[in-house]
């Protein structure tokens, strides 16, 4: 599978640096490297061993190294939105960000800089330089590694000190081709000090090939900013969908993060978060609904690496018919964290025989003074519960999507953008319901 790459990445380096940026290119070559000496991830290392990606990463790809302009305005057929969110609108098609102005986006604060990756690290190459690959380029992870040898592009998000925005920004990716088509992105996003942001991020389809997406992520949180991100998943079952979100929390911030799978083919969510100075808070949870044959895996660490800090951890997984779910989620408190309090629960309910979940919460502690606890159950929908709503006169497949959509409501529940939890809680609806979830009135998901 490697070979291919190692290959491509030998015969084509000068053509992919000369469509980058020199900060992106920075770093290409050590992480081609790495990538050379660790090759693709298997289930045999343990942090994949509920992912397996053997089959996706067999396929023989297109990737768009030329930067070949892909013929779709967004704008056009992305016509959906939350009602009532009325947020900042970017679009990230493939791995390339769209350039096309949109009025919403006029109105930005003072001194807050949103755009393409690549472009930013020309016009600020300090900035950029600044940040860029500092969380990454340290993760001995063969996905992580193809990300810095083969990304061009990707999104961008500045906001300077003690900067709120008011509106969310919300990232559309948007994946499209005519061939099977892989795309590598990265994404830079830095909030300095008193800062606040909320960023949702929709991953959508359009055609129908097959799709893979390798995207990594660099979340800079400053002391006392404040930072909301939401991903919400609605792709097509022959999506390979790879996300990696690294976030690096200073002191007194606030980061809470939300990852929600509605439809997918084969998807793998790597999360970590380090908690780099005290009194800071921490929430992340998510949702899967599955079913058929897709497959979903979280794989989560949050790092303790300072005292006096918080952090709750919740995600839930409703499985039917073949699905698989994978959940490993790493709680590290360090030596000196001392006073840290955290949580970590993972509550998973298997609707057929069929359906498979894997779960491994773990716990690494070495300081004495702490309030830590996990847990992890793995069941079926309360038959008794079904049975008292029965003799009410609800039928059986509405008691059981009652028992479903409350099982799943305290992930909905934390997120903070109510036009967006209102919308949330429609399409979890539609999603349990069998039906295939899509934003109403979007061309890409019909």
């Amino acid at each position: 599978m490697e070979k291919q790459y190692i290959d491509l990445y030998k015969q084509q380096q000068e053509s992919i640096k000369k469509h980058s940026s020199a900060v992106l290119n920075s770093s290409r070559d050590a992480s081609f490297a790495l990538f050379e000496n660790l090759g693709f991830p298997t289930t045999a290392l343990e942090n994949y061993k509920y992912s397996d990606l053997k089959e996706a990463l067999s396929i023989d790809y297109g990737l768009n190294i030329n930067r070949i302009p892909i013929p779709v305005n967004p704008y056009e057929v992305f016509t959906c939105d939350v009602p009532g969110i009325h947020s900042y609108l970017y679009f990230v098609v493939n791995d390339a960000f769209y350039p096309v102005k949109d009025a919403r986006n006029k109105d930005l604060p003072e001194g807050v800089i949103i755009g393409s990756l690549n472009e930013v690290a020309k016009t600020h190459p300090e900035l950029i330089q600044e940040y860029y690959g500092k969380l990454s380029t340290t993760k001995n992870d063969g996905l992580i590694a193809f990300n810095g040898a083969f990304a061009q592009d990707g999104f961008f998000m500045y906001v300077p000190k003690n900067v709120v925005l008011e509106k969310p920004i919300q990232l559309i990716n948007i994946m499209r081709s005519d061939v099977d088509f892989m795309a590598n992105s990265h994404n830079l996003i830095i909030l300095e000090e008193g800062a606040k942001a909320q960023l949702l991020v929709c991953d959508h389809t359009m055609d129908d090939v097959r799709f893979l997406s390798n995207r990594v992520t660099e979340v800079f949180v400053a002391k006392n900013a404040t930072y909301e991100h939401y991903k919400l998943e609605n792709s097509h079952s022959k999506t390979t969908n790879l996300s990696t979100l690294l976030i690096d929390q200073q002191t007194s911030s606030n980061v809470l993060a939300n990852v929600i799978t509605l439809h997918n083919g084969v998807t793998r969510n790597m999360i970590e978060i380090d908690l780099n100075g005290e009194h800071c808070e921490t929430l992340l949870c998510g949702m899967v609904i599955a079913d058929k044959k897709q497959q979903v895996d979280n794989f989560t660490s949050i790092i303790h690496s300072k005292p006096n800090c918080n952090s709750k951890e919740l995600f839930k997984y409703v499985l039917d018919d073949v699905a698989k779910g994978g959940f490993t989620g790493r709680l590290m408190v360090a030596k000196d964290a001392q006073k840290t309090a955290a949580q970590q629960s993972n509550r998973n309910i298997l609707l057929s025989k069929t359906a498979k979940m894997r779960t491994k919460p773990q716990l690494e502690i070495y300081a004495d003074d702490v309030k830590c606890s996990h847990g992890a159950t793995i069941g079926q929908l309360d038959e008794t519960a079904k049975f008292y709503m029965q003799s009410r006169g609800i039928s059986e497949s509405e008691a059981r999507l009652l028992l479903m959509f409350a099982f799943t409501n305290d992930v909905i529940e934390h997120i903070q953008i109510d036009a967006l939890k209102d919308r949330i809680k429609l399409l979890v609806e539609k999603r349990l319901r069998g039906e295939l979830s899509k934003c109403e009135g979007c061309v890409i998901c019909q």
